[in-house]
């Protein structure tokens, strides 16, 4: 539930948790709570009653480690150790801040699979510039239909809702949130065997936004939330296909718009199928193409309840796992990925539950989601079939990219508990290079002619 204290801080009514709630702007009042009583962001700035949450106090400095020639980051908290492990043996007596999904991998892999949970770090942080955009959000967008769409957000394009009120616009605090700016990132997937046997896709992905592109048309793209563009480097079979997005921030007005190029046919064609429970790219079915960043794109096909704010453990401050003195045969593991290497803390996370609306589907028809307070970042979701069984499980390993105040993941994991087997994606240990911020891109390499382009570079 949703603390008292936070209530007073919010002003929330109790009635404003029920998903059908109207989507708008806050008061100039609510909005000075950015900043004093909450983080600039959003979050209960003090900490938790029996001080196992710190209070926020502006997140990892830039220079809170070294950063290597290829981008990696040395780990702050290298030299602690875990507070406690939870395993399958002791697992009900912290049952209460655990999800069904973390209970139910304990249950499937008795023997490997634990939790180690360390000191919590509230390491988050972001630009001041970004801080003033999230200000500007909280007082000037608004949902449209239901929430499927925003208005009132292309000053700021930032984090929609900073003080939701409901669960519709948790989400959109998750897609909006900031990333960076414009990225680059050479990153991999893969879907081991139920023993654990695996090859690995090799990615570039490309983020822009509309506002960071010298040639871009502003009237062209007001309704444009960022471009995204994925290219297939390895195995050699699928390298050379090229995926391109044009994700849109009314989603009723303008859906997403997707596009793709396959090498072998050398042609472009659309690709509506890039949405929803089409299945992901070079993901052997094991992903739908919203699981992608623990779900993205529109939120139509779903009511959202929110239900409030809890204290979980959840994968936090994960260094170590992304070491690149590690290589993927370290990682991956038959079942899941080596918990040995993983670090998870204690956090208050606002948790969500999705179900398909009447009329609509999804192979998901309920999805439990858990999002950090502190990042807006979802950490946890256990999706559950049509039939109301649990059958995946997601874990976002979050780390702050300290010297470009950016929260983002370290990968994100999918477990099947029926199949055994699991999609890991966004490991970068072995790559060329970790993530570059600011790169430099034009409106002109966001365009279905440019992919033929990309996939033969």
């Amino acid at each position: 539930m949703i603390t008292t204290k936070y209530l007073m801080q919010t002003g929330a009514l109790a009635l404003s948790l029920l998903a059908t709630s109207v989507m708008a702007k806050v008061s100039p009042d609510e909005a000075a709570k950015l900043g004093a009583s909450l983080t600039p962001i959003g979050a209960e700035k003090a900490g938790n009653a029996d001080g196992t949450i710190p209070e926020w106090t502006g997140g990892l400095p830039t220079n809170a480690g070294a950063v290597d020639a290829k981008g990696f980051l040395s780990d702050p908290f290298a030299s602690e150790q875990p507070l406690f492990t939870i395993t399958a043996a002791n697992a009900d007596q912290y049952k209460d801040k655990l999800s069904d999904g973390q209970l139910a991998l304990f249950k499937r892999y008795p023997e490997t699979y634990k939790i180690p949970v360390y000191s919590t770090h509230r390491s988050a942080a972001l630009p001041d510039a970004m801080y003033a955009a999230v200000k500007t959000s909280a007082l000037n967008t608004e949902g449209v239909d239901g929430g499927n769409g925003l208005k009132g957000f292309s000053d700021s394009r930032y984090y929609a809702f900073p003080i939701p009120k409901s669960g519709v616009e948790v989400v959109w605090n998750h897609t909006t949130r900031y990333r960076g700016g414009n990225i680059k990132r050479y990153m991999t997937r893969a879907q081991p065997q139920a023993n654990g046997s695996f090859t690995m896709v090799q990615f570039t992905d490309e983020v822009s936004y509309p506002g960071n592109l010298p040639d871009q048309d502003k009237s062209e793209a007001e309704n444009i939330l960022f471009y995204f563009i994925q290219s297939v480097n390895a195995p050699a079979r699928l390298a050379g296909d090229v995926l391109l997005v044009h994700e849109t921030i009314d989603q009723v007005k303008e859906p997403r718009m997707a596009w793709v190029y396959n090498s072998g046919q050398r042609r472009v064609r659309r690709a509506p199928q890039v949405a929803y429970d089409g299945p992901a790219p070079a993901s052997d079915g094991l992903a739908t193409s919203d699981n992608y960043d623990m779900f993205n794109g529109a939120p139509d096909r779903y009511s959202w309840e929110l239900v409030g704010k809890k204290e979980m453990y959840i994968p936090y401050n994960s260094y170590k796992l992304d070491s690149p003195n590690l290589k993927y045969k370290d990682i991956l593991r038959a079942g899941h990925i080596n918990q040995d290497l993983t670090r998870y803390e204690l956090h208050r996370v606002w948790e969500v539950v999705a179900k398909v609306k009447p009329g609509e589907r999804h192979i998901y028809a309920t999805r439990h989601m858990y999002f950090d307070e502190d990042s807006w970042q979802l950490a946890l979701v256990d999706h559950y079939d049509g039939r109301g069984q649990l059958w995946r499980v997601g874990e976002g390993h979050m780390q702050q990219y300290y010297h470009k105040q950016v929260p983002g993941y370290t990968t994100e994991t999918l477990y099947d508990l029926t199949s055994g087997r699991y999609s890991v994606l966004g490991l970068k240990n072995e790559e060329k290079q970790s993530y570059e911020f600011g790169a430099k891109a034009t409106a002109s390499s966001y365009t279905p002619a440019a992919l033929r382009q990309v996939g033969v570079r």
